[in-house]
């Protein structure tokens, strides 16, 4: 069981309250847990990695365990603590400008 925290937008675009409580098939990676989320919550495909090209969208990242995970391969295993459900996944929207 994996645990996701989305950004306020995404939350509301998924109707969901508070944390994602995710299983994934297989390893749990990148690929897999985003694999997951579009799966479960439909309305969110497309808005946190393309639809085609399955790329991070820009002004997205992804933390875990204290760590930016937004640049890491698709199939890089997630840390330990975050695929047993103890530290939460977290998928930010990044602010750009001046």
């Amino acid at each position: 069981m994996i645990r996701v925290i989305l950004p306020a937008p995404l939350r509301a675009l998924a109707r969901v309250d508070g944390e994602l409580v995710l299983d994934v098939d297989g390893p749990a990676t990148l690929r897999s847990l985003l694999d997951a989320i579009e799966a479960g919550y439909p309305a969110l495909r497309g808005t946190i990695r393309d639809r085609i090209t399955q790329h991070r969208r820009p002004f997205v990242r992804f933390f875990a365990c204290e760590q930016d995970l937004s640049h890491e391969l698709p199939d890089t295993p997630l840390p330990r603590s975050v695929a047993g459900g103890t530290e939460p996944f977290m998928i930010v929207g990044a602010i750009a400008g001046g």
